[in-house]
């Protein structure tokens, strides 16, 4: 096979039971791609088979281009007439969860928790568009590429046994892979979220231990286990976790959905605040992919960026840590972009004259981005205290999506109008 449509077979990727995925080349579009076709059984005589693959084939054919999210695998087209039928997706480098799945092979617990947090980030993406993932396990995380950050990069795959359903609706079905279903799903009870929910606790449990929380001899007995055992808390397995890990797992992983976290939210927040401690005892000062959303989405700036848009940003500043009393711009020096304040205060001085004093959601040098043919800093900056700053080049934005770059000048038409109503009460004093 050298082309499926106009795309050109590179290699065989991967094969399963119902698939087989394949890099190809999409030389119209520039960019390799994966190709997902449906497999044929062999002895599928009533047809079964073949009518279940491609139901399958249908609910991930229906999400393409619905489903944009950074940490996501993107659905470019669907093809549902050409035999056999196929799925053109966003080919992700890296591989899958699975390798780091066993006891030699595990990542660092920093790593674990920023995965699990972007995955809960996309699901809940998924989630408000409706959509319940029903079949998460390693195999269908895939690990980007992506440099330096490809130890935490990761994007969800493999919608085919997704559901789509209103954010108040619930969904009735058992279809899944056993070691990672919830009880719900083994009882074929109505499911939402929580079941997504409940499978991502037993990845991050795989991922922190080695070994799945429930076991057994067949599916049968695993879905007894899920159903009716409590497992032992992960820090059994591996004394050095924390205990706050063994909560937020063991949390995830109850059988009542009431006594599971009820919403990706909660579920996300307590996942950073682990992040955060951890990095505290292992004395890392990097900023965290985790610690940069949040902090974005509490910042008054951002409070128009939609979630995606939130990652873009993630991806395209420049976050710096800064102690106190230490300079960060000079008055008459050539400028590249802005800095937002995302923690801290900045102090703003010409001459020996104090002009302002900034708080955390504030930016500064905003007039090298507005009007970058006069791109000189007009005043000396440094900081108050100690400072988290997010610095957009000029550069770095023009790489931003439309959607991206007009949030940020709605932000800064937001912050003109601001300033020129203070400045006019001033001088009218009202």
């Amino acid at each position: 096979m050298d082309l499926i449509g106009k795309y050109r077979i590179v290699r065989l990727l991967g094969e399963g039971a119902t698939s087989r995925v394949y890099l190809a080349h999409d030389s119209f579009g520039r960019r390799d791609v994966a190709i997902k076709i449906v497999s044929r059984k062999e002895g599928d005589g009533d047809g079964k088979s073949e009518r279940y693959q491609r139901k399958f084939f249908v609910a991930e054919a229906s999400l393409a281009g619905k489903l944009t999210h950074p940490h996501i695998v993107q659905i470019y087209d669907a093809v549902a007439d050409a035999d056999p039928a196929y799925l053109v997706m966003e080919y992700v480098r890296g591989g899958t969860l699975e390798a780091h799945t066993q006891p030699g092979s595990l990542l660092p617990v920093g790593d674990v928790l920023e995965i699990i947090f972007k995955c809960t980030r996309a699901l809940d993406f998924a989630w408000r568009l409706g959509v319940i993932h029903r079949d998460l396990k390693p195999a269908n995380l895939m690990r980007a590429d992506e440099g330096a950050a490809a130890g935490t990069s990761v994007k969800v795959s493999d919608f085919g046994a997704a559901m789509s359903v209103s954010a108040t609706e619930t969904q009735v079905s058992g279809v899944g892979s056993p070691a990672y279903m919830s009880p719900q799903q083994i009882k074929e009870h109505p499911l939402n979220h929580q079941t997504d929910i409940f499978s991502l606790g037993v990845v991050m449990y795989q991922l922190l231990t080695g070994q799945l929380p429930f076991q057994g001899s067949n599916n049968y007995s695993m879905m007894y286990q899920i159903t009716h055992a409590e497992p032992v808390p992960p820090s059994a397995l591996r004394p050095e976790l924390p205990p706050v890990l063994d909560d937020i797992v063991m949390r995830a992983l109850q059988k009542s959905l009431d006594d599971r976290y009820p919403t990706w939210d909660a579920f996300s927040f307590e996942l950073a605040e682990a992040f955060r401690a951890e990095a505290q005892r292992d004395q890392d000062h990097r900023i965290a992919d985790s610690e940069k959303f949040n902090s974005l989405r509490r910042l008054p700036f951002f409070q128009d960026f939609s979630d995606v848009e939130l990652w873009e940003v993630v991806r395209l500043g420049d976050w710096h840590r800064m102690s106190a009393g230490q300079s960060l711009l000079r008055e008459g020096e050539a400028g590249d972009g802005f800095f937002i304040l995302a923690d801290g205060e900045l102090k703003v001085t010409r001459g020996r004259k104090l002009l302002n004093v900034l708080s955390a959601g504030e930016c500064v040098g905003e007039m090298a981005y507005l009007t970058p043919e006069r791109a000189t800093r007009g005043a000396d900056v440094s900081t108050l205290s100690d400072c988290v700053l997010i610095h957009l080049a000029n550069a770095a934005l023009a790489h931003a999506s439309e959607s991206c770059r007009h949030r940020f000048d709605r932000a800064f038409l937001r912050i003109l109008v601001e300033r020129l109503t203070l400045a006019n009460q001033r001088l009218t004093g009202v």
